[in-house]
Formats: C-alpha cells, sequence, structure tokens
C-alpha cells in the first residue's frame, strides 16, 4: 500500500495537472490584458493627437502627395515638353479649379466687399453707361466687320446678316413678342461669338481645340482594343456596327467613372454657374445647357427630374431647346471617326450651349416667375455605384439601349431613304423627271436656310441636303453623307462629273459640320415627348405643345451656331489662291509650299476636262496656272496633255 503510494506521489495520475493548466492560463490571461490596455492607451494617445493636430496631418499628407506629383511633373516637362503636354495641362487645370474652390467661398464675403464699391457705382450710373457700353459693342462689331470683310471677302458679311435675319425671324413667331428680356438673347450670342472668336480666330485658341480635338480622337481610338478583342481582326470590314458603335460603349462607361468620381457634377456646376451670372438664364436652364454638352436628351431629362413638374412653361421650353440643339458627347466620337473634324465639333458643342438659351429666351419669353432656386439648381444626384468597376460595368451596360437605338435608326432611316428615293423617281418619271429625289426636294426647301449661313450659291444646294437629311431623318444620316463629301475633297479628284457637284469648299463643310451638330430632328422629337412625359406627367400638355416650338428653336440655335462659324472661320487658301499663284509663278520658280500646294489641289479639282484642248479651270484661274500646277504636282486624276499650249 506505502508502495502504491509512493508510486501514486511519484508518478501522478493525468487530472493531478489540471490546476497547473488553469494557472497558466490564467497568467496568459493577465499578460494578454495587459497588452491589450497597453494597447489601448497607445491607440488612445494616437486618436487624440489625431484629432488635435487633424488639419495639420491632413496639410502634410496631401503637401507631401502634391509635391510628388509636382515633382514627377516637373520631370516629365524636363524630359520632354512636347510629350508631357497632356500631363501638365491636366495638372495645372487642376490646381487652379482646386485652388478657386477652397478661395471663394472662404473670401467670398471679403470679396463682394472689394467689389462692392465698383458695384454701387455701376448701379448708380447704369442709365447712361448702358448706351455707351452698347454703342462701343456695335461700333467695334462694325468696324471690325468692315476690316475684315475687306481682307477675307464678303462671305463673313453674308453670315452677319444670315445670323440678324434668324433673331428678327425669332422675334416675330415668338410666342410673347413684347415680353422678350433682350439680355439672354445678346449675352447668349455673344458668349457665342466670344467662344468662336478665341477658338477660331486666335493662334493659341485654334491650336488649343486642335490639339485637344487629337487628344479625343486618340482616346476613343482605344475601343478598338475591346472591338479586336470581341469581334476578332477583321473588325474594321463592318466599320459602323463593329468600330463605331463599341465608341459609345466606352464612352459612357468613361462618363459614368467621372460621375461616381464626382468630377462631372464638378464640371457642369461651374459651366452652369458662368451661363448664369453671364447670360442671365433661369439657374435651372443654365444647368440642362451645360449638362447637354455632355449627355443626351434623355440624361439631361434624368438629371433634374425632381424639377420639372414645378419649372415654368419658358423654363421647360428651353430644357427641350438645349436639348434639340446640343450633341450627347457619347456619339461625338462616332462623328470624329467619320472623319469630321474634331476641333469643329467639340467647339460646335460648347457654342450651342450658349445659342440654345439666346433662342429659347427669344422664341418663348419667360412671364412667369421661375421656383427653382440656384441652390436647388446645383444640386445634382451622386451616383449609386459601389466602386470603381461596378460604375464602369453600369456605364457599358447603360450604353446598350443608346447603341441599340443609333443601329435600328440608321438601319431604318437609310432604307427608308432608298424606298423614298425610288418612290419619288418612280413619280417624276411619269413627268419625264426621273432624276426627281429626297435629296432635291431638301436641296430647294433648305437651300435659303444655307445662304444665310454664309454658304456659296454653288455649294448651298449640297448643304441643304444635308440639312435635310439630319431634319427629316437623323444626324448620323447627314454627317456620314458630310464625311464622303470631305473624303471626295481630300482626295482632290474633279469637282464635277457629268455636270453634277462632288464636294465642297472647306468654308462650306465648316458651316455645314456647325449646322448638323444638334439632336434636332423628327425622330428626336418623338423620343423628347416620350421621354419627358414618363418623368413629368403632370406637365403632359405642355410638353405636347411646347415640343415642336422646341424642335424649330434648337435647329434655329444650330444654324445661328452655323452663322457665327462662318463669320469667324476663315479659309485664306479659297481667297487668296488667285493672288498666291500670281505670285509664284510670275517669276517662272514656283516653290512647293503649303499654300501653293493647297492651292493648285483646289485648281486642279475644281477643273472640268472633257478631252483634249477642251479643258476649263476652275475658280477663274487662267490655264496658265493649271498647266504649272500640273507640272508642279503631277497629277493622275488630270491629264496634262490636254491642256492647251496657247494661252
Amino acid at each position: 500500500m506505502q508502495e502504491k503510494g509512493v508510486q501514486s506521489d511519484d508518478h501522478p495520475g493525468p487530472n493531478s495537472s489540471e490546476p497547473d493548466q488553469t494557472n497558466k492560463n490564467d497568467a496568459y490571461a493577465d499578460r494578454r490584458g495587459v497588452v491589450l490596455k497597453y494597447l489601448e492607451r497607445k491607440h488612445g494617445r494616437v486618436r487624440d493627437f489625431y484629432q488635435k493636430h487633424k488639419t495639420t496631418l491632413q496639410y502634410i499628407f496631401w503637401g507631401i502627395l502634391l509635391a510628388g506629383w509636382l515633382a514627377m511633373v516637373i520631370s516629365a516637362c524636363v524630359l520632354n515638353f512636347h510629350r508631357a503636354l497632356l500631363l501638365f495641362v491636366i495638372t495645372v487645370a487642376a490646381i487652379f479649379f482646386v485652388v478657386w474652390d477652397h478661395f471663394i467661398p472662404k473670401y467670398e464675403h471679403q470679396i463682394d466687399g472689394l467689389l462692392s464699391p465698383g458695384r454701387e457705382f455701376l448701379d448708380s450710373h447704369w442709365f447712361w453707361l448702358k448706351w455707351v457700353i452698347w454703342s462701343s459693342l456695335i461700333l467695334g462689331v462694325g468696324f471690325w466687320l468692315i476690316f475684315d470683310t475687306a481682307k477675307l471677302g464678303q462671305r463673313q458679311l453674308v453670315s452677319f446678316g444670315g445670323l440678324i435675319v434668324y433673331i428678327i425671324l425669332l422675334f416675330l413667331f415668338s410666342k410673347h413678342p413684347t415680353k422678350v428680356r433682350w439680355r439672354p438673347v445678346f449675352w447668349g450670342i455673344g458668349l457665342q461669338f466670344l467662344l468662336g472668336l478665341i477658338i477660331l480666330r486666335t493662334g493659341p485658341g485654334l491650336m488649343a481645340f486642335q490639339w485637344l480635338g487629337k487628344q479625343v480622337e486618340t482616346f476613343l481610338e482605344h475601343t478598338d482594343a475591346g472591338a479586336l478583342f470581341l469581334f476578332g481582326e477583321n473588325y474594321k470590314d463592318h466599320f459602323f456596327a463593329f468600330k463605331v458603335l463599341p465608341m459609345v460603349i466606352f464612352f459612357g462607361a468613361i462618363v459614368s467613372l467621372l460621375y461616381y468620381l464626382r468630377l462631372m457634377q464638378w464640371i457642369i456646376r461651374k459651366i452652369g454657374w458662368v451661363m448664369l451670372v453671364t447670360v442671365g438664364s433661369s439657374p435651372i436652364e443654365s444647368v440642362v445647357a451645360a449638362v447637354n454638352i455632355f449627355v443626351g436628351l434623355a440624361e439631361s431629362a434624368l438629371l433634374v427630374r425632381p424639377y420639372l413638374p414645378h419649372v415654368t412653361k419658358s423654363e421647360l421650353h428651353a430644357i427641350m431647346t438645349a436639348g434639340f440643339s446640343t450633341i450627347a458627347g457619347n456619339v461625338l466620337g462616332i462623328y470624329i471617326s467619320f472623319g469630321i473634324s474634331p476641333a469643329h465639333l467639340l467647339t460646335a458643342s460648347v457654342m450651342s450651349a450658349p445659342a440654345s438659351l439666346a433662342v429659347a429666351k427669344l422664341f418663348w419669353p419667360e412671364t412667369e416667375t421661375p421656383k427653382i432656386t440656384l441652390k436647388n439648381a446645383m444640386k445634382m444626384g451622386m451616383s449609386d455605384s459601389r466602386n470603381l468597376l461596378d460604375a464602369a460595368s453600369h456605364g457599358a451596360s447603360s450604353s446598350i439601349s443608346v447603341v441599340a437605338h443609333i443601329a435600328v435608326n440608321m438601319i431604318a432611316f437609310v432604307a427608308l431613304l432608298s424606298f423614298v428615293n425610288s418612290a419619288l423617281s418612280w413619280f417624276g418619271n411619269m413627268f419625264d423627271y426621273p432624276q426627281l429625289s429626297f435629296e432635291i426636294i431638301c436641296s430647294y426647301i433648305f437651300m435659303p436656310f444655307s445662304l444665310m449661313m454664309g454658304v456659296n450659291w454653288q455649294d448651298s444646294f449640297m448643304v441643304a441636303k444635308l440639312i435635310g437629311y439630319k431634319t427629316f431623318f437623323s444626324e448620323f444620316v447627314a454627317y456620314e453623307y458630310l464625311s464622303k463629301l470631305v473624303d471626295l475633297r481630300k482626295r482632290s479628284g474633279p469637282k464635277f462629273v457629268d455636270g453634277v457637284q462632288q464636294y465642297m469648299s472647306i468654308h462650306s463643310e465648316t458651316i455645314a459640320t456647325y449646322a448638323l451638330c444638334g439632336f434636332s430632328n423628327i425622330c428626336s422629337l418623338g423620343m423628347v415627348i416620350g421621354a419627358f412625359t414618363s418623368i413629368a406627367p403632370t406637365r403632359k400638355r405642355d410638353i405636347a405643345s411646347e415640343a415642336v416650338r422646341a424642335l424649330i428653336a434648337g435647329n434655329t440655335a444650330c444654324f445661328i451656331t452655323a452663322c457665327i462659324a462662318g463669320i469667324l472661320s476663315s479659309t485664306p487658301v479659297d481667297i487668296n489662291c488667285q493672288h498666291i499663284l500670281e505670285n509664284t509663278f510670275a517669276s517662272g520658280l514656283p516653290q512647293n509650299t503649303t499654300d501653293v500646294v493647297s492651292c493648285c489641289q483646289s485648281l486642279l479639282s475644281s477643273t472640268v476636262a472633257k478631252g483634249p484642248r477642251e479643258v476649263i479651270p476652275g475658280g477663274n484661274h487662267s490655264l496658265y496656272f493649271l498647266k504649272s500646277c500640273c507640272k508642279l504636282l503631277k497629277p493622275s486624276t488630270l491629264n496634262c496633255s490636254w491642256i492647251p499650249n496657247t494661252f
């Protein structure tokens, strides 16, 4: 028994270790509690320190990031400034607007106090100052037109006359002619003219928009990667379906990302504020005009959905007019892919925003008191996407309806155009005139409108056809047809084949580009009525009664934009070719300069050659100039041996 007891002491049983294990666990728990309390105290001190110095730490963090970014930008600019130009522009713009947003709200009262003496002076002397300002503006525009007409020719004067005629027509057919407030009209057209002057007539402005257009074109080319992956290497064989339409999806994804990052709302608010301050339109009208630069009719209506039941009739008319007179950013890539100038398309998109407000307030003046305040109008909904990938996916998915709409309309309208032309030709054949077509009818209906924009007589019928395509079918059809004309001109082929004109001058192409830049067509009319009625069913009667007037106003806004483009666009090659060729070939030593080559290409393309010694040079040029251009360019499109040697 004793041995067993000793053995039991020397070799304890399994349950005898439980007190030791419990002690160890208690000790571990005590140490863990001490560590947790220590970490909690440290965390509390760090949190208190952060809360106490939160602003300073944020400034340090953002300062380090900004310093690193600026160092990177400076290094890139030093290595190759041309290559880093886009990075430099983005950085400067971001810094400017961030500083603006930071300082303006903070020092708004101080700035208002500094400006108050000047405001009081203007208010007390405004009665006679306004006459001085308006007289100075009228005299300035008059003298500018005189000198500009003397320099470039009379086409600019014709465009200016067309602008005046359109304003008079809008006033005569206005809903309330006696209630017109002229500030939105003159400021809208003036702001449009100023934008066009900076972009089209100043070297830096033109270079900036040409550069911006090139960047947009390069950016949209990234769509090819997705199209190549999905459709294979031969996707360009079906250019419109597999090359053009995917651009809409890509752009939709990008816009959705910008909304998620709140950049799009910020840009729209800035543009809307500028038009509110300058044009004097109501807050909701200004915001919608700014929105329509980037998105389409339906999308802009959705953005202002809460306000539509409460807007006045004039505001509702202005909202629809802004949609009709502008194009959406997601279809801009389609027109660029057609071969239309990106710089002109971007310029037209920007210029059409103030033009839409000017035309809308002239065609349907405000007779009520707007209910929407600036604070309410500037509130824009945030994206409901969870992250960047979700935003991109949502934007791409929402573009499906847009792509389907474009595709089915192109199929339907091109087929319908073919049927209409066939029916008209059949009907015309009854009267020995089988050439009758939709194009011919439109060329006579819209020819006066194209003439008022500054298009010369020879090209006015072709521009009128394009306007007819745009109004009765779609701007897609019109721009596609315009791209074919641009391509024919660039090939420098004969301008007339069997008496039929093949293409237009550069000046006429420019005016047509601006005149077509809008959604004002019959198809969009139905879409606007349907979209706005579904959003605001209580305003169904107002929407239906104002939609047609808004369509007319939107088309007129595009025509006014084209008039201003006709006033400001200068094509010296078309105008001074006689002088250039005369000075060049008079010396007998022609130089292969850009101006000489361009003038010779224009001369060769406008020449009609029927056979040997039956050559008629275009543009009132002599056979001597034609022969000299043949020697200089050695064209394959013209048999130079047909030109007689006797001049």
